[in-house]
């Protein structure tokens, strides 16, 4: 399951474990392919949390952490930033990136 998070409560959401946050947004073409990648990866890895942000929707995360193209995938360990993918990521080598910090 891919749980939708906002601005409110994207550091409380993502501060414990491996957390893949998906920021989006409807216009994006792009995102609408990374989309059912994450959502697949979220129904066989449960040792990942898996969220998404629509970055029209919640402005301050995306400029706070200086998002400036989309899809951009921000991946966190125990609260700190360790990878961010931006553009189409394949299903495949996000499960090697995300194999690489649930070790």
């Amino acid at each position: 399951m891919v749980d939708a998070i906002t601005d409110q409560n994207f550091e409380n959401e993502t501060k414990d474990g491996v957390v893949l946050t998906d920021f989006w947004a409807t216009w994006c073409g792009p995102c609408k392919m990374q989309s059912p990648v994450i959502d697949q990866l979220a129904e066989e890895r449960q040792d990942v949390k898996f969220t998404k942000m629509d970055v029209d929707q919640n402005q301050e995360t995306a400029k706070n952490l200086g998002i400036m193209a989309i899809p951009t995938l921000l991946i966190k360990k125990n609260g700190q930033i360790v990878d961010r993918l931006t553009g189409y990521t394949p299903k495949e080598k996000l499960n090697q990136i995300l194999d690489q910090y649930t070790a």
